[in-house]
């Protein structure tokens, strides 16, 4: 697939879908409260888009190698557009629930397949930038969605913000329909490919062979077959104060981590970092209705000043990336930014003081997501990668499923406060895994 010219495409496609999810975001645990659900119905609602995401990675992988990009996303669009227009018109508890587990399925479909696309057309020397231009323009969805919804929510029913955002992804179907798929028979592994491939669900410790796409050239047959503990990980030599020119045999043959290790580390890092997501985005709006006293529209305009940061901060974060190297670092940063965001509004209900923390929270996501994806695309060879992701992100999200559902019963036995103290807790402990496992790189190097 051509990224470049594909990517303006794929960025209306991000806009247009994250634009439509963030009009219904903050409007989502108001609308089905009008039906009467108690708190532990909700958030069994709410974890069931999270059930969706998490068997939606590994089935979207296939379904991506098999159809192509273009298809693929076609149809997780027309599986959000149903969503969208269901939820408009349902009423029972049950219909709620069956939507919202497919929503979640298209989500991370979606995921999967954009940054599937962006690993396999881009390399170590512009993933960041690209995953920074996808990132930015979901900024921007983000910025108009919580907008549009909040005016309409003030002038119309609830349901309406939802058969707008039906209509937003019929128009992302059209706009991927002009998508250009690298043809089937590139897509499909070969047999060697498929020997290369880790086996991700036995505990063998298999060998992931890195992609050198940083290195602007094809790489021989001889070196394809060595393993990522004969290689320098992109980051442990970037890091490094006094290597300008990385002597990638020696560091790597210091770097002895295993690549069930690797993957145990970002998995629990991303695992950490959706359930922190997944609670900010469930319970914030409720939070600023019954604790800030917020009306609907002041609740989308912090969304949409977050969305404005990300869209002004991904492209530039994504740049950084790609030029420090460092990007677990990076990482580390934009968690410590969201911890930030969140502490800020604990502390006060000022507008102005929230809007400042969302707008640093919107930087930190950014470079977060950023260099996370681009740091999996660097390491994980082209025959797998759409499989790799797809299987580190339906994983992460058991923790989407899990922390909506601990907070539920927070908020039912202690308060919505105590909520985002949990949200802290799993922002710490994301950070303490990304600074172990950097500490442990650079150590190895050293």
């Amino acid at each position: 697939m051509d990224i470049r010219r594909n990517l303006p495409l794929l960025m209306i496609i991000c806009f247009l879908s994250q634009m439509g999810g963030f009009m219904i975001l903050p409007l989502f645990p108001l609308f089905i409260e009008e039906f009467g659900l108690s708190g532990w119905m909700m958030g069994v609602i709410f974890a069931l888009f999270y059930v969706g995401k998490v068997i939606g990675g590994v089935p979207a992988a296939a379904l991506y190698r098999k159809l192509g990009g273009q298809r693929a996303l076609i149809v997780m669009l027309f599986i959000l557009a149903v969503c969208m227009g269901g939820f408009a018109v349902s009423s029972a508890a049950l219909l709620f629930g069956l939507l919202r587990l497919l929503q979640g399925l298209a989500s991370t479909g979606l995921t999967v397949i954009v940054r599937s696309i962006i690993g396999d057309g881009g390399n170590a020397d512009n993933r960041g930038l690209y995953n920074g231009y996808i990132s930015s323009s979901e900024g921007g969805g983000m910025v108009l969605g919580p907008v549009i919804s909040g005016w309409l929510a003030l002038h119309w029913p609830l349901s309406v913000p939802f058969l707008l955002v039906t209509l937003c992804c019929l128009i992302a179907m059209g706009t991927a329909m002009g998508i250009k798929s690298t043809p089937e028979s590139k897509q499909m592994f070969t047999t060697d490919e498929r020997k290369q491939m880790p086996d991700l669900d036995s505990g063998a410790d298999s060998d992931i062979p890195i992609n050198h796409a940083h290195e602007n050239k094809l790489i021989s047959s001889a070196s394809k077959d060595t393993t990522i503990n004969d290689i320098a990980v992109h980051d442990t030599v970037a890091a490094s104060p006094t290597s300008s020119a990385p002597n990638h045999t020696h560091a790597g043959s210091r770097a002895r981590f295993t690549p069930r290790q690797q993957l145990i580390g970002y998995g629990t890092v991303h695992f950490l970092e959706m359930s922190a997501y997944a609670v900010f985005l469930t319970y914030f709006a409720l939070y600023a209705a019954h604790m800030m006293h917020w009306d609907p529209f002041a609740t989308s305009l912090a969304f949409t000043v977050a969305g404005i940061s990300t869209l002004a901060a991904a492209p530039v974060a994504g740049y950084l990336s790609d030029r420090m190297g460092d990007r677990l670092l990076l990482c580390m940063l934009g968690m410590l930014m969201i911890g930030i965001e969140v502490v800020v509004f604990l502390s006060t209900s000022s507008y102005t003081w929230v809007y400042i923390g969302m707008l640093i929270g919107g930087v930190g996501g950014a470079c977060y997501m950023d260099s996370f994806f681009a740091h999996i695309g660097d390491h994980i060879p082209d025959a797998g990668r759409s499989e790799v992701i797809g299987k580190i992100v339906s994983a992460a999200e058991i923790g989407s499923i899990i922390s909506p559902l601990i907070a539920a019963l927070l908020v039912e036995y202690v308060s919505l406060y105590a909520v985002f103290v949990f949200n802290l807790v799993l922002i710490a402990a994301a950070i303490a895994v990304q600074a172990v496992m950097r500490s442990r790189y650079r150590a190895k190097q050293g």
